[in-house]
């Protein structure tokens, strides 16, 4: 019983997470790429330090991780969590970031900021 508990409170953990329509993005996002903080900016109207906060908040639950490439630091799906099967069956019903990968590309901001 007890596992089944834990199973409960972290499906239920990753759910509340996915509700903000930001973090559920990100998520979509990170399924197609790997990105910076940088990069995360060109796609939503809102500071570094909110979006930081986003990711923050997925990598404690142990949805994305990071990987510090000199001074930045990229963000990508952690496909070892616990989490993963059901964070990617969600992501299979919703539309790929097609577009907002793009305007990423375009405006290429690992140029400006030094990624």
């Amino acid at each position: 019983m007890q596992k089944t508990e834990l199973e409960i409170n972290q499906a239920s953990q990753l759910l509340k997470l996915l509700g903000d329509k930001t973090r559920l993005t990100i998520i979509s996002i990170l399924k197609q790429r790997e990105c910076c903080v940088c990069e995360l900016l060109e796609v939503f109207d809102m500071s570094q330090p909110s979006i930081s906060q986003h990711l923050r908040k997925l990598k404690d639950l142990g949805l994305v991780k990071e990987e510090r490439r000199g001074q930045w630091i990229y963000y990508s799906l952690n496909a070892t969590s616990e989490l993963f099967s059901l964070l990617d069956d969600i992501l299979n019903h919703l539309p790929e970031q097609t577009e907002k990968i793009k305007q990423i590309e375009k405006s290429n901001p690992t140029l400006r900021c030094g990624c």
